[in-house]
Order: C-alpha cells, then structure tokens, then sequence
C-alpha cells in the first residue's frame, strides 16, 4: 500500500503528514523501515488463523517481540518512533499472556492439539493485528513509507 493512501487512511485527507513542519531524521526513517519489512514476513499478522497452528503463531509473536526490542535499544524513548515500538510490545506481551505462552507452554484449545478455533486464541490474535495495524500505519505515515504484500491488510480501514 502506498504512504499516500496510508495518509488518507489515518486522516481522511491526501496531503502528506510531514515536511516543512518535521521531517523525521534518517536513522529514524531507516528503524521505521526495518521494523515494517520485518512485519511484512510475519504471517501470524495477517493470514488467515485457520491456516496456522498456535504454536508456530506463538513462536513468530516471541520473535515479533525480541525484534522490536532490539529496535528500541537503538532509540530515545521519548521518540514517537519508540513510542510505538513500545506499544507493539506490550500488545506481544498481552497475546502471549492470554494463550499462557510466556514459558513457551501454550494453554490447550479446542478437543485437539492445535485446534484453531479458540475463540480466546483467536480474540487475542485478533487484538494483536488490530494493536499492530495502527502503529504500523502510524509509522508509515510519519516516515513516509510504503506498507508492501499482506500486510497492509491490517491497516485501518477507509470510510466507506
């Protein structure tokens, strides 16, 4: 999805959000950047939960945390950049806290092993996208950045 549209997604209007007022700086812009491309191959935020098993969703949410505090190790906390990095963690921690898999153990769903239709697993992963999708528009906007693939999917949607 182009900034552009992103713009219009968050604001109902088509200008650009940054520019003479701010413009953010590089190193910013470059952290931005990283952060959607590695949201961009982490399916647990877009495909469809009945194509994935709570364990492998599990897995990509710890991996989808450690990133990000990575990320925030290289920022000032006080950056809106940081902010949001912050807030997608602590949506990581919440879906994890939910299906019980802070220690790697994941609370059984449904009759069987691996069944997809927990209204609870499914509520949380729910929760997490909707948590994440802001941010990442958020983020799109203020750097200037395109959202690529399936990803934007989880965007706020357009008035219709």
């Amino acid at each position: 999805m182009k900034f552009q549209e992103i713009i219009s997604r968050l604001t109902g209007v088509s200008t650009p959000v940054f520019g003479i007022q701010w413009n953010p700086p590089e190193p910013q812009r470059a952290a931005a950047r990283r952060v959607i491309a590695f949201l961009e191959d982490r399916r647990v935020l877009f495909v469809p939960s009945e194509m994935e098993s709570p364990e492998h969703c599990v897995q990509s949410i710890l991996r989808i945390r450690e990133f990000l505090t990575q990320e925030l190790g290289g920022l000032d906390s006080d950056q809106p950049l940081a902010q949001s990095l912050r807030a997608m963690r602590a949506a990581c921690r919440k879906c994890l806290a939910t299906v019980e898999a802070d220690d790697r153990r994941i609370i059984e769903f449904g009759a069987h092993r691996n069944h997809y239709a927990s209204w609870i697993f499914n509520g949380a992963i729910g929760e997490l996208r909707g948590v994440f999708g802001i941010h990442i528009a958020a983020l799109a906007a203020s750097h200037g950045l395109d959202v690529e693939g399936d990803l934007a999917s989880i965007l706020p949607a357009t008035e219709t």
